[in-house]
C-alpha cells in the first residue's frame, strides 16, 4: 500500500515529497522528487522525520529501507532554499532539522537500510552513513562536495567519520571528490554492492536476514551499539554486561538458548 504524506511542496510540484510502502513487516519509504535529485528541503526534512517517528512506535515493523526515485539517491540540501534566506539563524534551524532527521534514524528501534540507486552528495551522502545498514549499486557515487561551494561539510563529516577511516573520511571531506560503489564498500560506507537489477534483491535479502531472528534482540542491540559507541571501554562493557542479563531473560532468547541445546530449530513467538 502507497500513501502519500506531507506534500508541503504543492507548490513546486503535484508529487508527493515520500512515498510509503509497508509490507510483511517492511515500511519502505521512497524519496519521491526525482527531477530536483531528492533534495533534503525543509519540507523533506520534516516529512522524513514525520515517518520514520511514526514506524518507530509500530511493533509490526521490523525494517525500514530508505530509497529513492530518479538517477540520484539524494544530493543533499535544497541550495536554492538555503541560499534564499541568509541568516545565521535560518542555517542553524536548518541543520538542526537536519540532525532531528539524522538521530531519528539512530533511535528508531528497527534496523534502517539505505537502498541507493544512484548519485548521494554532501548531506545525502550523510543519509547513507546515518543508516545502519547500506545497499547500494556499483554505479552509485558518494561524495560530500560541499568544500567545492566554499561550503565545508561539516555536520555530513559527522556521520561520515563514524562509517570510514579517518583519513579516507578526511580526503572525501577535504577534496569533496567523488568515490565509487566498490570504493565506498572498501571504505565500509556501504555493506554491500551489485548490479541495479539485483538492488531490490539485495535489499530484500538483508531484510530477510533482520527478520529471520526475534524483535527484541535486534531492538536491544540496536539500542546497545549505539549507546555503547558513545561510551569509555569499561562503561560500555559495563551497560554492555546489564543489558545481555536482561535481554536473557527474554522469552524469545531463553527458547533460542534451549533450542540450541536441544538440537532443533527454535519457536519464535513472532512471525517473518
Amino acid at each position: 500500500m502507497v500513501t502519500t504524506t506531507n506534500n508541503a511542496d504543492s507548490a513546486q510540484t503535484a508529487s508527493p515529497l515520500v512515498l510509503r510502502e509497508a509490507h510483511e513487516g517492511v515500511v519502505t519509504l521512497t524519496l519521491n522528487q526525482a527531477q530536483r535529485f531528492n533534495p533534503l528541503s525543509e519540507a523533506m526534512l520534516a516529512t522524513l522525520t514525520e515517518h520514520l517517528r511514526d514506524v518507530s512506535t509500530d511493533p509490526q515493523v521490523r525494517v525500514v529501507v530508505l530509497a529513492a526515485n530518479g538517477p540520484a539517491f539524494c544530493a543533499g540540501h535544497d541550495l536554492r532554499e538555503m541560499r534564499a534566506q541568509p541568516s545565521t539563524s535560518y542555517y542553524k534551524d536548518l541543520f538542526q532539522r537536519c540532525t532531528q532527521l539524522m538521530l531519528s534514524i539512530i533511535d528508531c528501534p528497527v534496523p534502517v537500510i539505505a537502498r541507493v540507486q544512484g548519485l548521494a552528495t554532501a548531506a545525502g551522502c550523510q543519509l547513507v552513513a546515518t543508516c545502519d545498514l547500506a545497499v547500494a549499486a556499483d554505479t552509485a557515487k558518494f561524495a560530500v562536495s560541499g568544500v567545492t561551494l566554499g561550503l565545508f561539510c561539516s555536520t555530513p563529516s559527522v556521520a561520515l567519520t563514524r562509517n570510514v577511516p579517518r583519513k579516507q573520511a578526511f580526503e572525501m571531506l577535504i577534496t569533496g571528490e567523488f568515490i565509487d560503489a566498490p570504493t565506498a564498500l572498501r571504505y565500509g560506507l556501504v555493506n554491500r554492492i551489485g548490479p541495479l537489477h539485483q538492488l531490490d534483491s539485495m535489499t530484500e535479502e538483508l531484510c530477510a536476514s533482520v527478520k529471520r531472528h526475534p524483535p527484541v534482540a535486534v531492538s536491544t542491540g540496536k539500542r546497545m551499539f549505539y549507546n555503547d559507541s558513545r561510551q569509555a571501554l569499561s562503561d560500555a562493557y559495563q551497560h554492555a554486561g546489564e543489558v545481555m542479563a536482561c535481554n536473557m531473560m527474554e522469552q524469545d532468547t531463553l527458547e533460542g538458548v534451549q533450542a540450541f541445546l536441544d538440537k532443533r530449530e527454535p519457536h519464535w513467538s513472532h512471525r517473518n
